[in-house]
């Protein structure tokens, strides 16, 4: 049988992700520390079958007007999956969202979406969840084991043309981890927002505070005759540099071509194995919001990595309420 007990040690937590989950950022201690930042409620549990550690979830109660929920986001991360255990863990994780009065379990977590483990979900009560792909459940990931040459050399030739170009006309890089050179990020994210018609992130900053102190993150920003054109927000999580958060203007110059590569350099000289480029566009759709963004990510070479979309376990008959706002505004966004 299994049992679930309130965790406390941190380092205990964070070697359990690198065994099992080392991709799964939004399980990471620093992140529930975000959270909390928020001013949301966070539950760190411990999932154990007699005295051995088999699984873990950091669940996030979600407070929305169309019905709140627990968000147990790239989790539970488990040891092993199988019917037995899933039953027994998704059993312990509704009880937790009908404590709270939410009106279901949202899980995502970093496994392949195969048949065998889709229908585990549906049989267990799990439903698709309406909202769009994301949390880079469909990310473009990059192996930066190679040299930078050959690095390079597996760039669409326009990319690495645009790179070459930005080196020649004069553009400059900062990577930092002060506080003050965050504003270069948040001028830059108000344009992008306003430009692209997207809701702002509210956390950036707690998130930059949280991992900077844990030397988990850098601002890389990117100057052309001393202004600011782009900038990106990494975030360093088991053997991954991961591209959270970007800003630009609009501009001739290649910028964010050479902001990327920099982002790269820097995590191969920190020794990172992979540079995970974050969400794309299914399928390559030209239609989705995404497509320019996932066009200009591929461009620096890698490979897909797909993850099992969100699946939500209902608590309440308000869930339908919840999963029929979300499915409207996907339509509505063109995610579909």
């Amino acid at each position: 049988m299994i049992q679930a007990r309130p965790y406390t040690i941190e380092k205990q937590w964070e070697l359990f992700l690198d065994t099992y989950a080392p991709d799964a950022l939004f399980q990471r201690w620093q992140w529930g520390e975000v959270c909390t930042r928020q001013h949301e409620q966070v539950y760190r549990i411990g999932l154990y079958e007699k005295d051995t550690c088999i699984g873990v979830a950091q669940c996030i109660v979600v407070k929305a007007k169309r019905g709140n929920f627990l968000h147990v986001r790239h989790g539970p991360v488990l040891s092993r999956w199988d019917k037995r255990v899933f039953s027994q863990v998704r059993n312990i994780i509704r009880a937790l969202a009908k404590e709270h009065g939410c009106v279901c379990v949202r899980i995502s977590p970093r496994i392949e979406g195969s048949d065998p483990v889709k229908k585990m979900f549906r049989n267990a009560g799990g439903i698709p969840a309406a909202i769009h792909a994301m949390d880079a459940e469909c990310a473009w990931v990059l192996d930066i084991t190679p040299s930078e040459d050959t690095l390079l050399s597996g760039m669409r030739k326009t990319t690495r043309y645009e790179i070459r170009r930005a080196i020649k006309v004069g553009v400059g890089i900062t990577i930092s981890k002060e506080k003050k050179d965050l504003s270069y990020f948040t001028e830059l994210y108000k344009e992008t927002a306003k430009r692209h018609g997207f809701v702002k992130h509210t956390g950036i900053e707690s998130e930059f505070d949280v991992f900077t102190k844990k030397d988990q993150a850098v601002i890389i920003t990117g100057f052309f005759e001393k202004k600011p054109i782009a900038s990106a927000l990494i975030l360093f999580s088991g053997h991954q540099a991961i591209y959270h958060h970007g800003a630009s203007i609009a501009s001739s110059i290649p910028v964010s071509y050479l902001v990327q590569w920099e982002a790269i350099r820097y995590a191969k000289e920190r020794g990172v194995k992979e540079y995970n480029f974050w969400g794309i566009a299914p399928d390559g759709d030209p239609s989705h919001p995404w497509f320019g963004l996932s066009a200009f990510k591929k461009g620096f070479g890698g490979k897909e990595a797909r993850t099992i979309h969100a699946y939500d376990f209902p608590v309440s008959f308000r869930y339908w309420i919840l999963y029929v706002i979300e499915w409207v505004r996907k339509q509505l966004k063109g995610y579909s």
